[in-house]
């Protein structure tokens, strides 16, 4: 079950509705940029866990 054309489209009016069209670039750049730093924290919390899980198996 995904979005099809229609729902789609509802969807990006409704969007350009509430925010306006200048809007909506800056919109997209603060989204980008939350989900790379989602990420980023993703791959440090995750790097760090194997680090230290080497460390226990060390000793």
């Amino acid at each position: 079950m995904g979005i099809g054309l229609t729902e789609g489209l509802l969807i990006v009016a409704i969007v350009t509705l509430l925010f306006g069209g200048k809007k909506i670039p800056q919109l997209g750049k603060t989204l980008g940029e939350s989900i790379k730093g989602f990420k980023e924290g993703l791959n440090e919390k995750s790097s760090a866990q194997t680090e230290k899980s080497k460390d226990q198996k060390d000793t």
